[in-house]
């Protein structure tokens, strides 16, 4: 999975303790550059889903926050949104709460000329990844070599 920036690791003590004080669930967040801009975006996510209320208080919390401590150096553009539907699933407690559902993997490398994997989730066991497909076949993925674990969306 990826690695966390430097500016990432500066803007970890301000995000986490106001996304707490919200009651709220830090599910992920990016600094990246798209063309000329930076964006960093925020992922929350709260029993029921998050709301537009929610997006603004952190929204407007952090923004004081970081502009007051001023830790990232670029100009960027804040985005404070819910995770959707394909939430990813990045942290160990997110394998054990949707267990049971399907999901959708993408590998940094293909596996027998295949890349991206659809399966019931059966859980995060020592650093692998079990999932099994509509055929009952049951794929174990290293942690190290999955580029990214999403909820399926299905219609």
């Amino acid at each position: 999975m990826a690695k966390v920036s430097n500016a990432e690791k500066k803007i970890m003590p301000f995000l986490e303790p106001i996304v707490a004080e919200r009651n709220l669930e830090l599910v992920d967040f990016e600094f990246v550059k798209e063309g000329a801009n930076w964006y960093l975006r925020v992922y929350i996510d709260k029993e029921g889903g998050v709301d537009i209320e929610d997006c603004e208080s952190v929204s407007r919390a952090l923004e004081a926050e970081l502009d007051a401590d001023d830790p990232i150096e670029q100009a960027y553009i804040l985005e404070v949104s819910s995770p959707g539907i394909d939430r990813p699933l990045k942290k160990d407690a997110d394998f054990e709460k949707y267990r049971g559902e399907i999901i959708e993997i993408k590998l940094y490398k293909a596996i027998e000329g295949q890349k991206q994997f659809q399966g019931e989730l059966l859980g995060l066991e020592n650093g692998v990844i079990s999932i099994e497909d509509d055929e009952n076949k049951i794929f174990a993925f290293e942690q190290k070599d999955v580029a990214s674990v999403r909820l399926a969306v299905i219609f």
